[in-house]
């Protein structure tokens, strides 16, 4: 039976459900002043009321959770987790019967909040108590995002007499901008290992993304088993640009990177990109090539020569497999068939080969995705529209009442180089410079695109030039943070000078892991 006088405390005030209105029983702790307004936080949250005082994390400190909502316990083990391996020490999660807990956090499931985004959250934070309300176990860890990033990189508590790390305390009421942020990975060009992929999730994780889209497939590498079709690995999965030895994930590898995700509230998207993008799959069964030229490995960065044959039945079968061993491992709703730069297609093929494809993704219970080019098919409105290139696609295909997800290669291509001093990267679509990656509004981009037909944004990270995690971070942070931003924050609440100053404030945990991030000349590091 827990005996804390805090404890008490704290489970009548979320009877109440207004933590803030609660009147401690304990004698309050003259906590040295800190100002949550000031916190450098991002993505920005969407209201920030400080009260200037501080609650102290230590080892006195617990979590308890709503027990009866799905997902809370989970959320409060996560920052468990999360505060143990960073700060050394541990907070017991729904459970002490320690005299000496003096502070707690709880992880509270509601349905009264402002926002109705099942993202939604609010942090109340006292001297003695933390209470997280959020909707869903979604919001809830998107909360705790927010508190992971208000703890200090040292304790800063001279007079408590174990190490204290303080919080501010205050009121955050936040949501999403949008309900779709993600980040694109190619692991066709250049493979990237489990352990790889899973920082890069742990990273986007941490600024509040909520889609993770792997580009399985191109010319240069099949990366996900079939098991009705093993060429595709077997052959397929040996190559990669530059002529190193690729590399493919099992399904049961796929399937530990889907939990992975899951457990940090983020989908993964799989992309079959067909009908073009398809040497390595034509390699490994001929009989799918439409091309008519002879097939051979391919390891270069050259695109738009291949082509499934849109009108084999064959090709239709093999997809039909494909799309079904996949949709059966990817819990996610969207299946993402690529669909752009077919320049070997024939227009009235691509055309029938979208309108198919799709109706077996359907069959499978996903909604297809497809970059913009598909628009120039007869899709059902049902289906997502990636813009990337061509904005009167992305016109079109919301006239025809389909979602659109903001890619401008222009804008938030990762693998645009920074400038004319970067290492990795191209620069076919235009230099992007980390102030050139942050202002612009994926809402008022598209001229006549209204923001209700806009699903979100994403971040792609095509791998030409990129071969392992340290290329990886240089070209996608810190531009990844600032999209992390411009997904979740509204315009009106952005500001280059304000954001460049919080970007500073991320380096502690960028260094912590180990992030190889473009230090741009633009910001002032303070180094």
């Amino acid at each position: 039976m827990m005996k804390s006088t805090i404890v008490k405390t704290l489970m009548v005030c979320i009877g109440l459900v207004t933590a803030l209105a609660c009147t401690d029983q304990k004698k309050e702790i003259n906590y040295p002043k800190t100002d949550l307004a000031q916190v450098a936080l991002i993505p920005k949250p969407l209201k920030v009321v400080p009260t200037n005082s501080a609650f102290g994390l230590d080892n006195k400190t617990v979590i308890f959770t709503n027990q009866n909502a799905k997902g809370f316990k989970e959320v409060g083990e996560f920052l468990a987790t999360k505060i143990a391996s960073r700060l050394k020490f541990t907070v017991p999660v729904n459970t002490s019967t320690d005299e000496s807990v003096e502070r707690i956090i709880y992880i509270n499931q509601t349905d009264t909040l402002a926002s109705d985004s099942p993202e939604a959250y609010q942090l109340y934070i006292k001297n003695d108590s933390v209470l997280l309300n959020a909707r869903t176990a979604a919001g809830a860890f998107r909360g705790i995002q927010t508190l992971r990033q208000l703890i200090p990189e040292h304790s800063n508590d001279t007079l408590a007499e174990q190490p204290m790390w303080l919080i501010p305390t205050g009121k955050i009421s936040d949501a999403p901008n949008f309900e779709y942020r993600g980040a694109m990975l190619d692991v066709a060009r250049h493979f990237f290992t489990v352990e790889e992929v899973k920082k890069y999730i742990d990273i986007l994780a941490y600024y509040k993304y909520n889609a993770f889209h792997m580009h399985l497939t191109d010319d240069q590498g099949w990366r996900i088993e079939i098991k009705s079709w093993p060429k595709l690995t077997e052959v397929g999965g040996k190559t990669e640009v530059g002529g190193e030895e690729g590399g493919f994930y099992t399904q049961d590898e796929f399937k530990d990177l889907v939990a992975y995700a899951a457990e940090r509230h983020i989908q993964i998207i799989p992309e079959v990109d067909m009908p073009g993008h398809t040497n390595a799959a034509s390699l490994s069964y001929p009989i799918l090539n439409g091309n008519g030229k002879a097939l051979k490995p391919y390891t270069g960065t050259r695109v738009g020569f291949s082509t499934f044959d849109a009108k084999k039945d064959t090709v239709y079968a093999f997809l039909d497999d494909v799309i079904r061993e996949i949709a059966a491992i990817s819990p996610s709703p969207y299946f993402h068939i690529g669909g752009d730069e077919s320049h070997a297609t024939k227009k009235n093929d691509y055309i029938l080969f979208v309108e198919k494809v799709e109706k077996l993704v359907q069959k499978h219970g996903k909604t297809m995705v497809g970059w913009n080019e598909i628009s120039q098919a007869k899709i059902d409105p049902s289906s997502v529209n990636q813009f990337w290139n061509e904005p009167h696609n992305a016109l079109v295909a919301a006239e025809n009442g389909n979602k659109i997800i903001m890619s401008p290669a222009k804008k938030a291509y990762l693998d645009m180089k920074y400038d004319t001093l970067s290492k990795h990267g191209l620069n076919w679509a235009a230099y992007i410079p980390v102030n050139d990656a942050y202002n612009w509004d994926p809402e008022t981009y598209v001229e006549g695109l209204s923001k209700e037909s806009i699903l979100g944004i994403e971040a792609p990270l095509w791998s030409e030039t990129i071969s392992n995690s340290f290329e990886l971070e240089y070209l996608a942070f810190p531009r990844a943070i600032g999209y992390a931003e411009l997904g979740w924050t509204p315009a009106a609440q952005r500001d280059w000078a304000d954001y460049k100053n919080r970007l500073v404030g991320q380096v502690p945990y960028m260094n912590y892991m180990d992030i190889n991030f473009y230090r741009t000349n633009l910001i002032d590091w303070g180094d």
